[in-house]
């Protein structure tokens, strides 16, 4: 009887990697995937042709690898994060006066 050897050790300190995604890319694809289940499925409800429904989810599922892989390349584990993270930055910080430098240089 012949046994399965699997080597699922990921390694220490290293993200889930599958098939080249990295980290919650995983998930957005899985979400992506489960939209467009729910999306066919609404569709073919609706009465659309099946045909025009598998068409529509095909050209929407490539569309979806692709930019999920193309993100997972581009920003990494965390980049995506930061990218968001980013924004949320203010530009400038508006002071209406002195005084709050003013209490800094008494402090110190």
């Amino acid at each position: 009887m012949a046994t399965s050897v699997y080597n699922i050790n990921k390694g220490i300190n290293k993200p889930i990697e599958f098939k080249g995604l990295k980290a919650q890319y995983i998930g957005y694809l899985g979400a992506g995937l489960v939209a467009l289940l729910v999306l066919f499925s609404i569709l073919y409800i609706i009465g659309v042709n099946m045909f025009v429904c598998l068409g529509l989810i095909l050209v929407l599922g490539t569309f979806l690898f692709v930019y999920v892989y193309s993100i997972s390349n581009k920003y990494g584990q965390y980049g995506l994060m930061k990218k968001a993270a980013k924004r949320s930055i203010p530009n400038h910080v508006l002071c209406a006066g002195r005084s709050l430098f003013i209490s800094l240089k008494e402090e110190n």
